[in-house]
C-alpha cells in the first residue's frame, strides 16, 4: 500500500458492523470490495475494532486498517468515540473526506469534510421498532446530527424522500446511491445441486420457503409470517418448510416462541446468522424467497434472491416496491391472510414461479457494486472540493 502524501485520503469508520451480521456490515463490506481497483490511486483509512479486524483480511495490503480498542465497542462508548477521538484521527491522518455508513454514528464537529449513509429512518415509520432510547436518538439525536453531514448518501429513493420530510435536510445535500448487487457472488446455478448442498449443510429435504433476515420484532414481520404459513400448511397439508436465516436481535424471543407454538413447529427451521459463503447456495436451493418486512430503507436480500433465480414474494413497504419493481408476488405485510394466499400460489404454481425467476432476474441486473462505488467516490470528490462553502454552523435544524 502506497503511503503517497499526494494521493486522495479517504477515511470510513466500520464499528457499526455489529461484527459483521447485520444489513450495513454487507453494504461496507460489498462497497469496500469495489473500492478495492481504486486503492492504488486513493488511500483508504479504516477506522476497525480489534475483534473485527479478521473480517477485513480482504482488504490487508491495499487498504491502511488503524485498529480501535475493544473498550470503545458498546453502543454508548462507540458514540462518544466518533465524537470525540474521530475528529482527532481524521485531523491527525489529514483526511481528505471521512465516510460514516450509518446515521447512528454521524458526527457532529468538522476535522474535514463528512459524509454520511442514511440506510433508513425506521424509527419515523415502525412504532417500538427500538428501544425507548434509540427511538429518540433516531428521531431527535440523528435529526441534529445529519444537519451537520457536507453530505448523506440515502440508499433509494424513499429513503431520500424521508430524510427530506422527516429531517428536513436540502434536497442539493441529499445524494441516491442505491445499493449495488455481487454478481460474481449472486448468480443462477443448480437448483437440484444446491437442493443435495443445503440437505447436507442444514437438513433441508423438502421444499421450502427462505427468509433472510434479522430475527428481529416487530419489524421484520416474522411472526404475521409463520401465522401465514400456519394458514398455508393447515389449507394445502403439503410438506413445504419456512426457514428463517438470520441472528436473534431486538424481540427475537416473541418469534422463537410463534415457531414453537405452530402447530407446524417441525417444518418451521432457524438456521441462525447464515454466513457469506452459504448464502447464495440457500438462495438457489430454495424454492421460493419471502420478505414481508414492515418497512426497508433498501432491502438486499430479495435482489440477490433474484439473481440466484429464486421466486421472490415481498411486501411493498419502504423501498421495497422500488427495489423489485414488478418482478416478485407483492403481499400487505400486515395482512395475514394475504400472505398466506400468495404462499399458496407460489407453492402450486409452477408457471407462476418460472415467471418470477425470468422476471426476478432481470430486476437484479439494474443493481451493481461497481456502479455503487464509482457514484460514491465521485461524491466524495465532489464534497471535498467544495466544502469550503458549506457552513454546518448555519444549518442548525429546529426541532419544532
Amino acid at each position: 500500500m502506497s503511503g503517497d502524501p499526494n494521493q486522495f485520503r479517504i477515511g470510513i469508520s466500520t464499528s457499526v458492523i455489529q461484527r459483521g451480521k447485520t444489513g450495513v456490515a454487507q453494504y461496507l463490506f460489498a462497497l469496500l470490495r469495489a473500492f478495492l481497483p481504486y486503492a492504488a490511486e486513493n488511500h483508504f483509512v479504516l477506522f476497525v475494532l480489534r475483534e473485527d479486524l479478521p473480517l477485513f483480511d480482504f482488504v490487508r495490503g491495499k487498504m491502511q486498517i488503524f485498529p480501535v480498542s475493544e473498550r470503545h465497542r458498546s453502543p454508548i462508548k462507540n458514540i462518544v468515540w466518533h465524537q470525540t477521538h474521530l475528529p482527532q484521527l481524521a485531523r491527525d491522518l489529514q483526511l481528505d473526506v471521512l465516510h460514516v455508513p450509518s446515521y447512528r454514528r454521524m458526527l457532529w464537529s468538522h476535522p474535514c469534510p463528512v459524509v454520511a449513509t442514511i440506510h433508513d429512518l425506521a424509527p419515523f415509520r415502525v412504532p417500538k421498532k427500538y428501544s425507548a432510547a434509540r427511538m429518540f436518538y433516531g428521531r431527535v439525536v440523528a435529526r441534529c446530527l445529519a444537519h451537520r453531514q457536507n453530505a448523506i448518501i440515502a440508499i433509494s429513493e424513499n429513503t431520500a424522500r424521508d430524510v427530506s420530510e422527516f429531517f428536513k435536510i436540502p434536497d442539493e445535500r441529499i445524494r441516491v446511491i442505491h445499493n449495488g448487487l455481487e454478481h460474481n457472488r449472486f448468480f443462477p446455478g443448480d437448483h437440484e445441486q444446491a437442493r443435495k448442498e443445503a440437505a447436507e449443510r442444514h437438513n433441508l429435504r423438502a421444499p421450502f420457503f427462505l427468509y433472510v433476515a434479522r430475527l428481529e420484532h416487530p419489524g421484520k414481520n416474522h411472526v404475521r409470517l409463520i401465522s401465514a404459513f400456519n394458514k398455508f400448511k393447515s389449507a394445502s397439508r403439503s410438506n413445504w418448510q419456512l426457514v428463517f436465516g438470520g441472528s436473534d436481535w431486538h424481540g427475537a424471543e416473541a418469534i422463537h416462541a410463534a415457531a414453537r407454538q405452530s402447530p407446524f413447529a417441525s417444518d418451521i427451521r432457524l438456521l441462525g446468522f447464515v454466513p457469506d459463503y452459504d448464502l447464495p447456495n440457500l438462495y438457489r436451493a430454495a424454492d421460493a424467497f419471502v420478505y414481508p418486512s414492515l418497512y426497508e430503507g433498501f432491502g438486499m436480500p430479495p435482489v440477490e434472491a433474484m439473481a440466484c433465480g429464486c421466486p421472490v414474494i415481498c411486501s411493498n413497504r419502504g423501498s421495497l416496491a422500488e427495489v423489485v419493481g414488478n418482478a416478485a408476488a407483492i403481499v400487505d405485510p400486515e395482512d395475514i391472510c394475504c400472505i398466506a394466499r400468495q404462499l399458496t400460489a407460489v407453492a402450486n404454481d409452477a408457471e407462476l414461479r418460472a415467471h418470477l425467476q425470468a422476471t426476478g432476474f432481470i430486476q437484479a441486473g439494474k443493481f451493481d457494486w461497481n456502479r455503487t462505488a464509482a457514484e460514491t467516490l465521485s461524491l466524495y470528490n465532489a464534497v471535498a472540493q467544495t466544502a469550503e462553502n458549506f457552513s454546518p454552523l448555519r444549518q442548525r435544524p429546529s426541532l419544532t
